[in-house]
């Protein structure tokens, strides 16, 4: 991979944020910010187009110049905001956020999306396609559900820590963060009023999770057993650096609000996720992380077509390639994990030598990275990363 040059680096990010706060003084429908808040709507929800980014790119022959751009470019190929989002009145106690990430397996998306819709239980959804090219888009704009609050699709996918934080930027003061990936079916009835339960009676417990399930071995690190009257989570006991899945992992998170003032995003520099983010909170913040033990999850990997809830929607050539391989052409965070291990233990050795606090900036928000460190180069060659195989 190329190196890109500090100098431009800087310079590129100072030129974005100006065409971000220019933006924002333009008409409500051209609005290229990351964060739009539009005007009232008469219809049922606003829309906001950028024009497409052609097909076909071969991103491995792009310039540095060019992908520093795709990198930087806050715009969206197409987002739908609900009118009820825009004259929301702020209140002390919103309805939980879900953040729910697409990239490709409609089928499986289909199937689980649909599952957590079919439910009585409150919250807002912000749901997000990284570029699938298999018909999720319009099978997700086809959704009609008032908790469904936007739904956006990137003209680029950038990586998973990219998208968690540009929802994790909407989120509302107060409301707590829950994030979903697409390949879980929650299995459980009222899963979230018993994450809250746990939330409400533990209040030291700052990001509850889960197990990761069927086909995957079911794995416990060491934890501690928490119980109140009838109430109970596996506090996590360790949340050893660099300890194979001695973390919660990210498959069906949720953080407490007040965690989330004193962690910021999470950490675009090493780009670890789940990894860098539970030894994150035990060790720098005074809240503990643990497992919730009474919602049961699948997560199954494949659905054959014959099989499939999409069949009426799909328009691939499934001879050539189904929506399964297009999915695992594009996971890149294998390989991208070996080559990030080093930022990862970087970040740490700096939170231990007291050179930076729990607190994490994003380039989402340039008002976070004031007064926090952030390393600016090593986030862009994350997300130019996935970038160049993701897409």
């Amino acid at each position: 991979m190329k190196e890109l040059s500090s100098i431009l680096i800087k310079t590129a990010i100072q030129l974005v944020i100006e065409a971000i706060s220019q933006a924002q003084t333009s008409a409500p429908q051209k609005r290229v910010s990351p964060f739009p808040v539009q005007e009232a709507a008469d219809t049922p929800a606003v829309e906001i187009s950028q024009q497409a980014v052609p097909k076909n790119i071969d991103w491995e022959e792009l310039d540095d110049a060019t992908i520093l751009q795709q990198i930087l470019d806050p715009g969206i190929l197409e987002e739908i905001i609900e009118p009820s989002v825009q004259n929301t009145i702020d209140s002390s106690s919103p309805p939980p956020f879900i953040s729910y990430v697409t990239l490709n397996r409609l089928g499986l998306t289909m199937q689980n999306l649909n599952k957590i819709l079919d439910s009585d239980e409150d919250f807002e959804m912000h749901i997000i396609d990284c570029n699938s090219k298999d018909n999720t888009w319009n099978y997700i704009k086809s959704l009609q559900d008032k908790r469904i609050k936007s739904k956006t699709r990137f003209k680029v996918n950038r990586g998973p820590i990219y998208v968690l934080n540009y929802n994790l930027r909407k989120r509302k003061p107060n409301q707590y963060f829950f994030t979903i990936d697409s390949d879980v079916y929650i299995k459980t009835k009222n899963w979230l009023t018993r994450y809250m339960e746990i939330f409400e009676a533990f209040p030291e417990v700052g990001l509850l999770g889960i197990m990761r399930d069927n086909p995957y071995p079911r794995f416990l690190p060491p934890v501690i057993p928490q119980v109140k009257n009838d109430l109970s989570y596996l506090q996590l006991r360790n949340a050893g650096i660099d300890v194979i899945m001695d973390f919660i992992p990210g498959c069906l998170q949720g953080l407490r609000p007040e965690l989330i003032d004193r962690i910021g995003y999470w950490n675009e520099e090493c780009g670890y996720g789940d990894a860098e983010l539970s030894p994150r909170i035990v060790h720098y913040t005074p809240f503990k992380v643990g497992f919730v033990t009474t919602v049961e999850i699948d997560m199954t990997q494949f659905i054959g077509c014959d099989k499939c809830q999409a069949q009426n929607l799909c328009t691939l050539n499934r001879s050539i390639k189904t929506c399964f391989m297009l999915a695992k052409q594009a996971n890149s965070n294998e390989s991208f994990a070996k080559k990030a291990k080093w930022k990862y233990l970087e970040v740490f050795q700096e939170l231990a030598d007291g050179k930076r606090t729990a607190y994490c900036a994003s380039l989402l928000d340039p008002a976070s990275r004031e007064g926090n460190l952030y390393h600016d180069a090593w986030a862009l060659e994350n997300f130019e990363y996935y970038l160049r195989r993701s897409n």
